[in-house]
């Protein structure tokens, strides 16, 4: 990205900063209660104080300006700043020169300026002041005419001049009403500007909604305003300006209004989106960046902040209150955090024992994240269970850290099995089992904290204070971890429930056959001193093919469907497919041989196929069971794959 691109992607965030803080501002502001305090002061009998509904007017006027603001494209920004900074330096230039009249009549002096060095070094130094004023203005304006912004220097001339003090103070308000004109004159001739906009934008709207849709425009308004970004920086600048307050008191009251709470939402998401992106560089380097998960983009435990923080009031409590709900809140989002770098380090770690990477450092790096994983979840359900009373809401609170640690220990436990199992260089019996009950376990118990929380909200609904926003999340919790989670383990235990009677009712390969068949297993290509054989005569592990057909239930060789059934007739079938593919076999090579007989009728021809017939049947009857076994690999079967 260049360098120009860079800076107006900076402004397009900075330049709208101060409309959110306005935002801000204008939601804390109560009308009602600042007009009881102005009839207490003696404020109460200025005209401008007596319009209660003036001034609520005014008030929905600046949520309109607000939104304005927030919504101008960046080069009309850009002019809106320019010219606001333009009145500031105007401002400056009169409060420059007011200044230098009231220290003249202060002083008295009315004589040559350059006789008195106190008046000489009032009047340089206001002169330069006025000079920097008006170039500054000429930059900012993009204009040649510095005339325009030089009437401030109309009382600095005058007392160059030795004009009397008191007609200087008439000039200054003389350069004051000047100024103000030329501002008036200015926004005069720009009066239309703000309707052409609007006019123009509500066009541009009405084209897009017209021909791509609200949806489309809701996009194109995200994109351009970049809102995660702006809602990130405008909550830590009005965090940098309470940073002079106590630590928990700042905290809170950042995030008493929906502003401030939208921008601890992206803040928070944009930090799990950097813990996140270490934690992956961590386990992989600079290939983590290739493939990228949307699921671990922070936006997960931002949206969780923000149910939360809706779904309890969190803007509407008093402080104390509010500072409580919102460590219980952050910390429910630090074990969320905690869950995504599980979900990130979790293939990884078993990746590693699986393969025969015998690099120490990336296994170091993996079980040193895992352990931390392990250790720390447990350590904040330990210090959160030390500061709040035990009870069943704290429970289910910290059940999530509990179902970290127990995850962790999991994969760990499945990565020391793999690892032990490439220390042998042999496969470990009943491993898939092991690590089937170690999975199995920690569902469970995940199972059984989701139909507690299920529970715990029902009962709060019915016996408690109904909403319809915990309602809402009560049922989607009850789809997407009750259901939806029963459902899949449920499917789960069938296939392999399934895959494990398919085993059973296949036959078992004797060491006769095994020796025949002198192969390796087709799925993990090691030597097989035990096997089963499938009804189209292929040869596999039985843990092998077992995990095969928790894939898919058919033959990884020729894909032919392998349907259960009984071993006695499974075993039957196999010498039936057997036998019939000899007799095959051998009624092909007697049409062979009969075809030949009938092209030759001499002797020599006759005697050559009686031993021709001869040895086919020799053959045939000798080798048929290895025949019967290789045929798999023929031509026409591996096509067929």
């Amino acid at each position: 990205m260049a360098v120009k691109d860079r800076v107006e992607a900076v402004l397009n965030v900075g330049l709208r900063v101060p409309s959110i803080m306005l935002l801000d501002v204008l939601y804390r502001w109560d009308v009602s209660s600042f007009f009881q305090k102005i009839q207490r002061s003696s404020l109460s009998n200025n005209p401008l104080f007596q319009y209660k509904y003036l001034a609520l007017y005014l008030h929905y006027v600046g949520y309109i300006l607000s939104l304005v603001l927030l919504t101008l494209p960046r080069q009309h920004l850009v002019k809106l700043y320019l010219y606001v900074v333009t009145a500031l330096l105007l401002f400056a230039g009169h409060q420059v020169s007011r200044d230098y009249v009231r220290s003249e009549l202060d002083s008295g002096y009315e004589g040559p300026v350059y006789l008195e060095p106190l008046s000489m070094s009032r009047f340089t130094m206001a002169l330069i002041g006025q000079l920097v004023v008006c170039t500054l203005c000429s930059c900012v304006m993009q204009t040649k005419r510095i005339w325009l912004f030089s009437a401030h220097l109309l009382p600095l001339g005058a007392r160059l001049c030795l004009v009397p003090l008191e007609t200087i103070v008439f000039i200054n308000r003389f350069s004051m009403i000047f100024t103000g004109l030329e501002v008036i004159y200015f926004l005069a001739t720009n009066l239309l500007v703000p309707y052409n906009l609007a006019k123009t934008a509500y066009r541009e709207l009405a084209q897009v909604v017209e021909v791509y849709g609200l949806l489309a425009l809701g996009m194109s308004l995200w994109n351009q305003l970049v809102l995660p970004v702006l809602f990130m920086c405008f909550w830590l600048v009005l965090f940098a300006l309470q940073i002079y307050t106590y630590f928990s008191d700042n905290v809170r009251e950042c995030c008493s209004t929906p502003y401030s709470l939208l921008g601890l939402v992206f803040t928070v998401s944009f930090i799990a989106l950097g813990v996140l992106t270490l934690c992956k560089f961590y386990l992989q380097g600079y290939r983590a960046f290739m493939n990228d998960n949307t699921m671990h983009r922070g936006m997960t435990e931002g949206i969780t902040l923000l149910i939360l923080a809706v779904q309890t009031g969190l803007i509407e409590l008093q402080v104390i209150h509010r500072a409580f709900l919102l460590s219980i809140i952050l910390f429910i989002v630090v074990a969320s955090i905690l869950q995504s770098m599980l979900e990130i380090a979790d293939p990884i770690v078993l990746a590693l024992g699986a393969s025969r990477d015998k690099s120490l450092w990336k296994h170091f790096r993996a079980v040193s994240l895992c352990l931390f994983l392990l250790i720390f979840p447990a350590y904040m359900s330990y210090m959160i269970c030390q500061f709040f009373h035990m009870d069943f809401w704290l429970l289910i609170i910290i059940s999530s850290s509990i179902l970290t640690s127990l995850q962790v220990l999991g994969t760990l436990l499945i990565y020391v099995l793999f690892m032990v199992e490439e220390f042998r260089k042999a496969p470990v019996e009943n491993m898939d089992e092991v690590i089937y009950y170690v999975n199995g376990t920690y569902r469970l118990l995940e199972f059984l904290v989701a139909v507690c929380v299920v529970c715990y909200g029902i009962s709060e609904t019915v016996f408690g204070e109904w909403s319809v926003m915990g309602s809402t999340i009560i049922l989607v919790h009850s789809y997407y971890n009750v259901w939806l989670r029963a459902q899949l383990g449920w499917q789960s235990f069938l296939l392999r429930r399934d895959a494990v009677n398919k085993i059973k009712s296949l036959p078992t390969a004797s060491d006769a056959q095994l020796e025949q068949y002198n192969d390796i297993c087709a799925i993990c290509f090691q030597d097989m001193s035990s096997a089963v054989i499938t009804p189209c005569s292929h040869f596999f592990h039985a843990g092998c093919l077992k995990k095969w057909l928790y894939v898919q239930e058919s033959c990884p060789l020729c894909h032919a469907q392998l349907k259960s059934q009984a071993p006695a007739a499974s075993a039957s079938n196999s010498e039936t497919n057997q036998s019939s593919a000899g007799q095959e076999g051998a009624s092909d090579e007697n049409k062979d041989k009969t075809q030949s007989e009938d092209g030759d009728d001499d002797e020599e021809g006759s005697a050559g196929q009686e031993e021709d017939d001869g040895a086919t049947s020799s053959s045939s009857s000798s080798c048929f069971p290895l025949e019967s076994q290789t045929s798999s690999f023929s031509p026409s079967t591996s096509d067929h794959i």
